[in-house]
């Protein structure tokens, strides 16, 4: 297997959200397009198997009220990565990783700031919490502020530590003086990235969920498989 600073172009390696107390959140494989041992740029398209999260009680988790969303137990699950493909810059060292989306026909849609706190990378893949605050930045530059009552939220239930929620905010504001002055990674590069067709989707490894619908989540947060990281 690859170390961790040697991760070939066209590998595929797994992205790992974890929760404050290290347990396993979500699961987002990638193919590998470069990595430098401490910038990784990967794919993820449309149809990728993931794994993701949903209530115990079988709602999914904008089904529960703000107040009870990071405190209520929930399962992880198989699923698949709908909707739109992702191109994914993640730095090791960044509270941040930025996301291009693209649509099924291949248009650049827009960027995704998805702040996070970064944990390094092992073997298999980065590591990463996420922040449950982002920003969300259009084609023209144009940016808005996405899931701020989640963060404060997720701090009252602990999910997050109200020093995490500064630093992420102060990183999406990093973020939005660069997409404003149309500086990169807001500058252009890789809004025209086209994938081999001939490329399979990334794959999980079988060990991902022991017993899919089964696996018991006592917390951590999470949005829509076509949406985010939880």
């Amino acid at each position: 297997m690859p170390t961790p600073d040697d991760w070939p172009a066209g590998h595929t390696v797994v992205e790992r959200f974890l929760r404050p107390d290290s347990s396993v959140g979500r699961l987002h494989p990638l193919r590998v397009i470069s990595d430098n041992g401490g910038v990784l740029l990967g794919w993820m398209p449309a149809g990728t198997p993931i794994t993701s999260s949903k209530l115990a009680d079988g709602r999914s988790l904008r089904e529960a009220p703000l107040e009870q969303r990071f405190r209520l137990p929930r399962y992880s699950r198989l699923d698949v990565w709908r909707g739109t493909s992702t191109l994914r810059r993640i730095p090791d060292d960044e509270w941040s990783s930025v996301w291009w989306f693209f649509a099924e026909t291949g248009e650049f849609t827009g960027w995704y700031v998805n702040l996070e706190v970064p944990l390094g990378r092992t073997a298999s893949g980065p590591d990463r919490v996420d922040g449950v605050l982002d920003v969300a930045i259009a084609p023209d530059r144009t940016w808005r502020w996405k899931d701020e009552d989640e963060a404060e939220a997720a701090v009252a239930a602990g999910r997050l530590t109200a020093k995490w929620l500064v630093r992420l905010r102060q990183e999406g504001e990093r973020l939005i003086e660069l997409a404003e002055a149309g500086r990169f990674p807001f500058d252009g590069s890789w809004t025209d990235f086209r994938p081999d067709p001939a490329w399979p989707v990334p794959e999980l490894p079988e060990s991902a969920v022991d017993e899919p619908g089964q696996q018991a989540e006592a917390d951590g947060g999470g949005r829509r498989a076509d949406h985010g990281a939880g």
